[in-house]
């Protein structure tokens, strides 16, 4: 049987909340072992949750802790920084967002390990990086997603400033997290390098992430405007429309070819005979005009039905679903997209798995969310 990517790989995780953790998460997935170091009041994600019976493994820190040991330390006595930096020492990485200076103040900093302990690739995950006016200014995903413009871009021109609706800087910033030290590892076992210090802040991450509108703007000045659900290529075919029976549909139809099929399918082949909509640039001229005609047909049937036809045509469109309805699609099952654990006070739960598959030695982990100081090594 192949061996996990980053088997032998051991981690210690002195970060909390959502980016650290599952930056960890996803090297757990991949073999690594690796161990949390808690604070006697454990993780904050540990009591994200309005069930009593829930605090101590909320189910958002469950989905993303599985696997992993979790050591108690007071960080703030000799006894807890010596332990601290015992489990450091026998770490290949280390990870923690902590503010900026932090770790450092309590005698565990980068400079400090690194030099006694060349060996560690360490990453650093903060709000706005280790350096520059900002890197000691509080941050979390919100503050993220509307200093970075995140929030400005959603929504139609007159609407107000929208986050979206789950922390998804600290989503990405976690990947790009796992990515980044993973690289570090590579270079570590090519021999470019002894060790590596990795500075990766939410706001960069942010920026990164939205790279479809940034660079645009760096390099032409194109400032990005709302379009509501209307696609990235702004055509009006390519957009989500109300359906019967309270349902609705997005469809990407951007090419010539699959706005001529969307228009029959719909009977509206003849506009295709009118100057406003004869060609993707005049159909943009005439947007609401196009959405409108669009829209008039697709309010006489379900979206369900307008689904089926489109794609028998090769038309991409997707019915509007809710969270519930997505995770039990039949299409999901064989996928390896869930992982079905013990759960710690009996039964079983499912979490999600890495999101891709290998042939042999893919991601996965056999155990749950550890208990508050429940030890250096979860048992699988």
């Amino acid at each position: 049987m192949t061996q996990r990517a980053l088997t032998g790989i051991r981690v210690a995780d002195f970060s909390h909340v959502v980016a650290g953790p599952l930056a960890t998460h996803f090297l757990a997935l991949n073999g690594a072992e690796v161990t949390k170091i808690e604070s006697p009041r454990g993780d904050n994600l540990r009591n994200y949750t309005l069930d009593p019976a829930q605090r101590g493994l909320s189910p958002a820190f469950a989905g993303i802790n599985a696997g992993k040991g979790s050591v108690v330390l007071d960080l703030k006595t000799p006894e807890g920084r010596a332990e601290a930096e015992e489990i450091i020492a026998a770490s290949d990485v280390v990870v923690e967002n902590f503010r900026p200076g932090v770790m450092a103040r309590l005698g565990l900093g980068a400079a400090e390990m690194r030099v006694r302990h060349p060996h560690l690739v360490w990453c650093a995950i903060s709000g706005f990086g280790q350096t520059g006016p900002l890197a000691d200014v509080a941050a979390m995903d919100q503050i993220i997603q509307s200093l970075s413009g995140l929030m400005s871009l959603s929504g139609l021109p007159d609407d107000p400033a929208m986050r979206v609706g789950f922390p998804v800087v600290d989503t990405f910033t976690g990947l790009l997290a796992a990515f980044a030290i993973q690289t570090a590892l590579l270079q570590r076992e090519r021999g470019l390098c002894a060790g590596q210090e990795i500075d990766v802040a939410m706001l960069d991450a942010a920026l990164v992430m939205m790279l479809s509108v940034v660079n645009p703007l760096l390099i032409a000045g194109e400032t990005p405007v709302r379009t509501g659900n209307r696609g990235f290529s702004r055509a009006p075919t390519s957009d989500t429309f109300s359906c019967a029976g309270n349902s609705a549909i997005t469809i990407g139809a951007v090419e010539d070819a699959h706005v001529a099929k969307v228009l029959a399918v719909l009977g509206l082949e003849a506009l295709l005979d009118d100057p406003r909509f004869a060609d993707r640039r005049a159909r943009a001229t005439n947007a609401d005009a196009m959405a409108g005609a669009m829209g008039a047909v697709l309010k006489t049937r379900p979206a369900a039905h307008w689904e089926d036809a489109l794609r028998a045509c090769g038309v991409p469109a997707a019915r509007v679903q809710d969270l519930a309805d997505a995770v039990a699609m039949p299409h999901l099952a064989g996928r390896d997209l869930f992982l079905d654990l013990p759960a710690r006070h009996g039964g079983r739960q499912r979490i999600l798995n890495a999101g891709f598959r290998f042939k042999e030695g893919g991601p996965g982990i056999a155990c749950p969310a550890p208990e508050l100081g429940a030890g250096r090594q979860a048992t699988s």
